[in-house]
């Protein structure tokens, strides 16, 4: 897996990823930038949401459940002083769907939390993680 951040002007930098996309960061205007594009860490816990909502989404989908929606809600923590790591992040997952199993949705969740999803597996070396979710039917 490869990426290239360029720095683009005043804080702002553009990412290009290995598989050929382009991604804009910038900072907050107190520190230079110009508030164009999402903060870098802001990208870190998007990416470690993408991550766990592809695993459940995967994960009920062999499980022949009738997913129609998930979102996942993510709250974070950072420390005060650098690096200011998180230290603690909740994610809520609402989980969509008809005559969804709870224990499916809840199997699912912790199979991403505990085995697959790299990103916020990475992010637990650091930050307390906290994992809820909710059915809705449709």
């Amino acid at each position: 897996m490869e990426c290239i951040v360029r720095w683009h002007e005043g804080m702002s930098f553009i990412a290009q990823t290995g598989s050929g996309h382009l991604v804009p960061m910038d900072g907050a205007i107190e520190a230079g930038g110009h508030n164009w594009a999402p903060r870098p860490m802001e990208l870190l816990l998007a990416g470690a949401g993408g991550c766990t909502a592809f695993d459940v989404v995967a994960i009920l989908k062999k499980a022949r459940q009738d997913i129609r929606g998930c979102e996942v809600c993510i709250a974070a923590t950072r420390a005060e002083t650098d690096p200011k790591v998180f230290t603690r992040i909740d994610f809520h997952y609402v989980v969509r769907g008809r005559n969804l199993k709870p224990e499916a949705v809840e199997r699912a969740v912790q199979l991403s939390q505990e085995k697959y999803c790299s990103a916020s597996i990475m992010l637990g070396k650091t930050a307390q993680l906290r994992h809820s979710w909710e059915i809705v039917e449709v």
